[in-house]
Formats: C-alpha cells, structure tokens, sequence
C-alpha cells in the first residue's frame, strides 16, 4: 500500500515508541477453531466468491516480474493500472495469497507452485542488507527505487522490521506448501536475523536499552529510526514472533513490550493494572477501560494492528482468556465505535486508502495508546478520556475499511458479514470481478478507486482462515513457534 506517510510518521516515533460487556467466546466457536471446521455454514459460498475474486485482484497485481505491486487502480473500464512500487509487505500478501487460493481449490497445486516459484526467483534477485529487504522496489523488474513513482521524490533506503516480517511470513508459507522450494527459502533467510533490530534491555538505562525493536535503519547512513516498537498489541510483534522462534531474539524481550504505557506516562487513558513478574521481568500489566470493557490497547485503534497478527499465530487459541478475550473485546468496541458512538450505520476502522484520495491511518481514537491517536473519520475527530463524547454530528466524513470486517470474522462472524453485505448494498464497495475496494466514505458515499495488496492481502488470509482454519498457521505451530512462543503466550495473564 501506499505507506509514505505512515512511514514517515513512523520514522519521527508515531508508531508505538517505547517509554522505559462481552463475552468469551463460546466453547462451541473455540473447538470449531481447534477441529478445523468452519463456523460459518450458509455463509461459505459467499466466502468462497468473496476470496475468487479477491485473489483475482492479487493477480491483477502481480507482474511479469513475479511482484504483487503496491495498489491496483479499478476505476477504468479496462484491466486495472497497477502501481510502479513495490514492498516487502506487499511480496509476502502475494505469497500467501497464492498458498490460500491452491488450499481452496482456486488454482490447482501446480500452478500454486509456478507461481511461488516466479516469486521465490524475483525475491532472491532484490538487493539486500544484513540479510533483510529494503522497503520500496519497482515491482516491474526489481530495481530499488529511488524516486517516488508520479513525484520524483527521493526515496531513501530503508529497512523495515515490520515490513520484512511480513515478507518473512510469506516466505515461511510458501516454503510449508511447497517443498520444492523449501532449500532456496532457507538459504534467503538464513542470513536475516532479527537481532540486528533488537536493542538490548539495560535494567541501568531502559530508555535507550529497552529491550524491543527498533523501527528500522536507513541504509545510505546506517541510521536508526529515533524510535522502539514497544507497544505489544500492535502489528510489529510478528517480528518479535518470529525472532523468538528462530533463536535470534531472547525470550524475554516478549515481556518487555508494553501492554499499555507505564501509568506516569501520558498516553490516551490513564492505565489501570498492576506489576508481576514475569520470567524474572517486572512487567506493568496494564489495560484500559472502555464502554465498560477491559481492554488492552493498541497503539492507534485500528483493526489491522491488533488482529493481522492472529491469522497466522494462533494467539486466541494458545491463550484464550488473555489474548483470546482482548481480541473479542476489541472488535465490540469497533463495532460500537461506528454504530453508536459516531452512528454511522457501518463499522471496521483501519489504515487505508482515503476515498478522494491519498492515506490516512484509521481507528477508534479510544483504544489506542497515542494521545490523539487515528480517529474513524478523514477529518479527525478525536475523543478525551473523562470528557463527554463529541456527537455523532461531529463525526464527519468517516471512512470505514472492508479489510476491518475481514479480520474479524472470527470474534463477530455475523455482524462482520452483515456489514460487508451493506457497504456492497448501499455504496457499491464490492467490485464484481475483483472484490472489495478499498474504503468507504460512508458520510458522502465516496469509494475509493483502489485495492491496495496490503488491504488485499488481509482479506484473502482472513477469508482462508474463516473456510479452512488453520491453512495458512501451519508453519506457526511447529518448531520454535511451538517450542518458544506458545510457552510464552499460554503464560501470557493480562489484567482483563
């Protein structure tokens, strides 16, 4: 997706720097997860349509090269205009889309293994440091790119940890699925150690030693990002998942992420919780109330952040009542945010491509760490803790994500689908052909002309996990995910 701005903020401390009544879910839905069975039943024709198309759309991405591109534009009456740039990112969403479409029966098994095979190929051609991808390419023949396609902006080089964990996710299904290409993905990635991203935790000093990631370097200097991931809830923890299980990151570091801010810190709510100790680390377990629900937060209030991660990690299974239940907590309050907080008749927050055009990122301000965090709407409007809520009326121009309601289908399936089917009935979301475009202005009805891989990507895990659960977790429950992280996760007991 087009990430600049997200990137840029990211790379001043806007993404989780580090400063030293709903139910469970029922029995029943947990061991229709745990059995493979999908727990949708009439709706899985639907599905099925809805990930064919979705998958064509990744199609209609990925280029002679062997690279999903960045966005397709669809609002032309002829084949969609791909975009020129390419990331990390985008290549893994490519990667397993093309591993779901073959475990659906999409595309037969050797056309599954072609297409990885071209992908593998043009992967092992891009240029590299310290054993990780750099995060814009031309998706056209590799090269990396240093003018910003349509601008002529100059694109310093960068390598990001979050990014490349996506591609690494992508790398690691392709090489479940096909065993063919198993020694050459191994030999890619043998060299990519998440330590070169890990600052050491420095009990004398845990600002500068934290103990977390650091948002990237910038090749052309060596230069760090002036900022950690520290917050736990959000996206960049599969970098710490996959760290933790190849041996290149202590364990402990999982416990030196922050489940909200320390209390003295200012943040968007002032955290209730208390200190444990966890495998010898002092962890302040804290969480934040909203609408009367225990929560642990992310750092902006967006779906993607909380619940990317779980289509591949089996977080809500290896730890129900702690991950498990702040997942489930966490689309009520997306829900409740849209239908009756801001009352715009739809729901599902994200990162995404704004209707009139550009990027915004999107969320429900609330359960967000950041003070003035991503808002719901492209006009921003923000909420106070301990201050009444702004009307719905001041909610303008709110912008609901497709790709929200697909990652959570597993925590409200009914409602989830219910909101699909009206953003397609009321705004034409749903293109037939391609699927879901990108995001809705569901003030003034405006759809976006784009599909972003990202986005895309999302919905075509999402979907495979809600036909065949499982599909795409398979080379996350073995091996150091098994041996390492689930210990980790089943000790997990937040204060919710």
């Amino acid at each position: 997706m087009d990430r600049r701005t997200f990137l840029t903020a990211a790379g001043t401390g806007a993404a989780a720097l580090s400063l030293g009544a709903v139910t469970v879910p029922s029995a029943g839905a947990a061991q229709s997860v745990k059995s493979g069975q999908s727990a949708h039943g009439a709706d899985t024709a639907l599905l099925r349509r809805w990930f064919r198309d979705t998958y064509r759309s990744i199609e209609a991405m990925t280029t002679d090269f062997g690279l999903a591109v960045d966005k397709i534009d669809v609002s032309g009456p002829g084949a969609p205009v791909r975009s020129r740039q390419t990331s990390p990112t985008n290549i893994g969403c490519g990667l397993w889309s093309t591993v779901a479409a073959a475990g659906l029966g999409v595309i037969d098994d050797a056309t599954m293994r072609r297409r990885l095979e071209h992908t593998v190929r043009a992967v092992e051609k891009l240029e590299r440091h310290h054993g990780f991808w750099l995060n814009w390419y031309d998706a056209h023949d590799g090269s990396v790119l240093t003018e910003w396609p349509g601008t002529g902006d100059p694109v310093r080089p960068f390598l990001s940890s979050v990014d490349n964990a996506w591609l690494v996710t992508g790398l690691r299904i392709a090489a479940d699925a096909s065993p063919a290409l198993r020694p050459r993905i191994a030999r890619v990635l043998a060299t990519a150690d998440w330590s070169y991203y890990y600052t050491p935790y420095d009990p004398a000093a845990p600002v500068a030693g934290p103990g977390q990631l650091r948002g990237g370097f910038w090749t052309d200097t060596g230069e760090p990002t002036g900022h950690h991931y520290g917050a736990l809830n959000t996206e960049p923890r599969m970098a710490s998942y996959l760290g933790i299980a190849d041996g290149s990151l202590p364990a402990d570091h999982y416990w030196h992420l922050l489940r909200t801010m320390l209390p003295e810190h200012e943040q968007e709510q002032h955290p209730q919780g208390s200190y444990v100790a966890m495998d010898g680390v002092r962890v302040w377990q804290g969480h934040y109330t909203h609408r009367g629900r225990k929560i642990v937060p992310s750092w902006g209030g967006s779906m993607f952040e909380a619940l990317m991660v779980p289509l591949f990690v089996p977080e809500p299974e290896w730890s129900p009542r702690s991950w498990g239940l702040t997942h489930q907590r966490y689309v009520r309050s997306q829900i409740e945010h849209g239908m009756e907080e801001a009352r715009y008749g739809y729901w599902g927050f994200s990162p995404a491509d704004i209707p009139e055009g550009g990027y915004q990122e999107y969320g429900v301000d609330a359960i967000g760490m950041q003070v003035d965090g991503y808002a719901s709407n492209t006009d921003r409007t923000y909420t106070t803790d301990g201050a009444p809520l702004p009307p719905p009326s001041a909610f303008t121009n709110g912008v609901v994500t497709p790709h929200a309601s697909f990652l959570a289908l597993p925590y409200a399936p009914d409602e989830a689908i219910a909101n699909l089917r009206a953003l397609d009935r009321d705004f034409g979301a749903y293109h037939d052909g391609y699927g879901f475009r990108d995001s809705v202005n569901v003030g003034t009805g405006r759809v976006s002309d784009y599909m972003l891989a990202l986005d895309q990507g999302m919905i075509a895990a999402a979907l495979a996990q809600a036909i065949r659960p499982g599909l795409l977790q398979k080379p996350f429950r073995t091996g150091g995910f098994q041996s390492r992280v689930r210990p980790l996760l089943a000790k997990e007991r937040f204060s919710i």
